[in-house]
């Protein structure tokens, strides 16, 4: 069996690397042109993209933008052709892009993204540039991107000339001849105060290295790049390995022996309380000869037999809920799933984000129908209001936090901000295939039969005993959360760096393995919990269960101020506004997520205990 798990986990491992190119090689003849594209310009600081001409820099004569899908869209991506003439095979030493006259207004606008540290991005057939910087023992390290300028004391710097370093290799095909294939695309950005044009465009670097610095003085811009290309032995189904690679995989390592911990200590508290104590329980409520009367008489959870399936108050609300954590799980899972066998191709920017959006209004379905028999189960009888609770709740919560944010994003003319086409769009696919289908769900879940109870509930509801200090629903939430946020924490400092400051996360493998190791963790610490509740006759378990698993979410939100303060460098409102807002709806969805895996696991298991007493 432990060659069994090490298998599954070395396989795990080799799937967070793996993933399909997703696109057909282009293959380049000697001299042809490689288009150089620009995406836009990101700033971990401000966490506002820019479009790429956003600052005077050189435009080619007729600029056409890119078609995108809805993920790049949403991740402020503005793919445009740029004027950089570059030829395969042809090494340029100093090529002049263009000279560029600045005003006072278009220089602030430098400086201002020169201080808040933006990052250019540019495309090379279809893969990002990379800054390459040497550190000691030879490691070598990529930045996405490169640095828009440097800030040395008071002193600001651009960097208007681009070193571009790009390798390939060669294919021979029979009828072409020799081809070239890009699988690397790296620059070195400098900043030179002087070149020298010549009649074709060419240039020389100053000798003395001087900086471009950025002052009241200056009143033009001379921007320019020079090409090397070099062959490499890197096959074009691994060119993206470099972007992917993660320095720190030791550090996975430790979060899934960490969280396998967690799992096992869960575990081993479950086998104690279901192996020892429930069979003692049980077999003490079955008794059937003179000692019936002195057990019934002892308090424990068979004494709240007749309360314990009485329908919880907001019973619509809940059902909302719970639906829209399926909704979310089944997402999330598919997303995952299809990620890690690397159907989802970093090359194709965006894919991530619109599976995942796609999926959530496909899902739909599903949500109506468990949210449609968990309402007739707790004898809800208006399924068509609670339906549209279900179809409404959670989606409305997001769509008006975004669209409240977007306002903001839009005062800052930043291309993060959603056009008001995709919001329509958005609202179309919301009104017209989520909510129907949610409602198709909810109609045929309404029909089937209930949930069967295992035993009857009373007409006079039991009054509940004076609960201990612990038993606070406030104590058991912060209680039952630590340990499924300390399965996934480690896990969570990779998707926030992804997040915020603009890394690739493509580690799937690991993620999956997580994923499935929360599922585990919430579902053994609410069964937990709600034995400890029904012990002590609380019967009210239904919210209580949902809160006690989405009790980890909480803690998802304290390190995310945390991140905020230790990693991030985030100093303005808007910036500051879009973090928190954007992190609410993280921990809102993680808290529906994980108090559905915690309700469903809780009513699994009274079902099961309560089927197995005796009740006259």
């Amino acid at each position: 069996m432990a060659k069994g798990l090490w298998g599954l986990v070395a396989l795990l491992q080799h799937a967070s690397a793996f993933y399909v190119p997703g696109v057909a090689p282009i293959d380049f003849a000697q001299e042809d042109k490689v288009e150089i594209k620009a995406v836009k310009m990101t700033s971990s600081k401000t966490q506002l993209p820019y479009e790429y001409y956003s600052l005077p820099l050189c435009k080619p004569e007729k600029v056409v933008y890119q078609t995108e899908n809805l993920g790049e869209v949403l991740r402020g991506d503005r793919i445009v052709n740029t004027n950089y003439d570059v030829r395969v095979g042809v090494d340029q030493e100093c090529t002049i892009l263009c000279t560029q006259p600045i005003t006072s207004e278009e220089r602030d606008a430098f400086v201002k993204k020169i201080k808040e540290a933006y990052t250019v991005h540019l495309l090379a057939d279809n893969l990002p540039i990379a800054t390459k910087w040497k550190l000691e023992d030879d490691v070598t390290q990529y930045e996405h991107g490169y640095k828009l300028g440097i800030v040395d004391g008071e002193d600001l710097f651009i960097n208007n000339h681009l070193e571009l370093n790009i390798k390939y290799n060669k294919q021979f095909d029979d009828v072409l001849g020799e081809q070239y294939r890009v699988v690397a695309f790296e620059v070195s950005p400098k900043s030179v105060a002087t070149t020298n044009p010549g009649d074709d465009n060419s240039c020389s670097i100053d000798v003395n290295d001087k900086h471009m610095k950025i002052d009241d003085t200056v009143s033009q811009i001379s921007f320019s790049y020079s090409v090397h290309w070099e062959e490499s032995q890197i096959r074009w189904a691994s060119r993206w390995d470099t972007y992917l690679e993660m320095g720190d995989v030791q550090i996975h390592w430790f979060s899934i022996v960490n969280s396998i911990v967690v799992v096992f200590f869960l575990a081993g508290i479950l086998a104690m309380i279901i192996v020892r104590t429930l069979r003692r329980d049980i077999a003490q409520y079955n008794k059937e000869d003179d000692e019936l009367d002195e057990a019934m008489e002892e308090t424990g959870w068979k004494l709240v037999h007749g309360d314990v399936f009485r329908p919880p108050q907001y019973s619509s609300i809940l059902c909302a809920f719970i639906g829209s954590g399926v909704q979310i799980g089944l997402m999330a899972m598919i997303t995952i799933v299809v990620a890690m066998f690397g159907m989802l191709s970093p090359s194709a920017r965006g894919s991530l984000v619109t599976a995942g959006f796609f999926l959530f209004m496909f899902m739909g379905i599903f949500s109506g129908y468990f949210s449609g028999r968990l309402y007739k189960t707790v004898r809800g009888q208006s399924w068509k209001s609670a339906a549209i609770w279900t179809g409404l709740l959670y989606p409305s919560i997001t769509f008006g936090t975004c669209f409240l944010l977007n306002f903001f994003i839009w005062g800052q003319k930043s291309s993060g901000a959603v056009p008001f086409t995709t919001m329509l769009a958005i609202l179309c696919m919301w009104f017209g295939v989520s909510l129907p289908l949610v409602m198709t769900g909810y109609y045929f879940g309404f029909r089937k039969q209930p949930y069967e109870a295992p035993v009857r509930t009373n007409q006079i509801p039991r009054q509940v005993p004076d609960q201990p200090w612990y038993m606070n629903s406030f104590v058991s939430l912060l209680m039952s959360g630590v340990l499924p946020f300390g399965a996934v924490f480690i896990e969570l400092f990779f998707i926030f760096t992804a997040l915020w400051e603009n890394e690739f996360y493509y580690l799937f493998g690991f993620l999956f393995l997580v994923f499935i190791i929360l599922i585990i963790a919430c579902s053994q610490i609410a069964i937990v919990m709600v034995y400890f509740q029904l012990c002590a006759e609380d019967y009210n378990w239904w919210w209580r269960s949902f809160f006690v698993g989405s009790g980890s979410a909480f803690y998802v939100f304290l390190y995310s101020i945390f991140y905020f303060y230790t990693k991030l460098e985030i100093t303005s409102f808007v910036p500051t506004l879009l973090y928190f807002g954007y992190t609410a709806l993280i921990t809102l969805t993680f808290a529906i997520f994980t108090g559905t895996i915690s309700f469903y696991a809780s009513f699994a298991f009274i079902n099961k205990i309560y089927g197995q007493i005796k009740i006259d």
